[in-house]
């Protein structure tokens, strides 16, 4: 069987970012409008710029979090590292109960793009692996670790099989 053309769907191999504020909803619960808008002073002065200088596409912001799309592991590793060391610049003499910390997750995959908007395993893999990482820290898939491997002076921690 053969496809049309008009139905083929659009696919990319692509590094996909994932990331959200970890104890999100503790915040939101203490000062929902507060957190709302330190949250996205955080977006605005930091994450989207750090974005866009590692040539990387914020595809959707989720609440507390986003999905940003890459081109090269290595651009989406170097914005992640970015992004948390600032964070940390910006939490800085914060009290913990009032920190905004991200938990992030790099995925190297195949994608589905529809409308702008990215979907598949690619992308289920980067959420599952935001979801393991430590507040501020950065947890990423072996197939993003082969790609990084000796790029960066930080070091990463087996986790083993999930």
């Amino acid at each position: 069987m053969v496809a049309s053309g008009q139905d083929r769907i659009e696919r990319r191999l692509a590094a996909i970012l994932a990331a959200d504020v970890a104890g999100y909803s503790r915040l939101t619960g203490a000062d929902e409008e507060g957190t709302h808008v330190q949250l996205q002073a955080h977006l605005r002065a930091l994450v989207d710029p750090k974005v866009a200088e590692h040539r990387g596409r914020v595809v959707k912001n989720t609440g507390d979090g986003m999905l940003a799309e890459f081109g090269s592991v290595v651009d989406a590793m170097r914005c992640a590292l970015d992004i948390q060391r600032g964070m940390a610049e910006r939490n800085a003499g914060r009290p913990d109960e009032k920190r905004i910390e991200f938990r992030m997750g790099i995925n190297v995959g195949d994608i589905i793009i529809d409308r702008g908007d990215i979907f598949g395993d690619g992308v289920n893999v980067a959420a599952r692996l935001e979801g393991l990482a430590k507040p501020g820290g950065i947890c990423i898939s072996d197939d993003a670790h082969r790609q990084v491997r000796g790029k960066f002076d930080v070091t990463f921690e087996d986790a083993g099989e999930r």
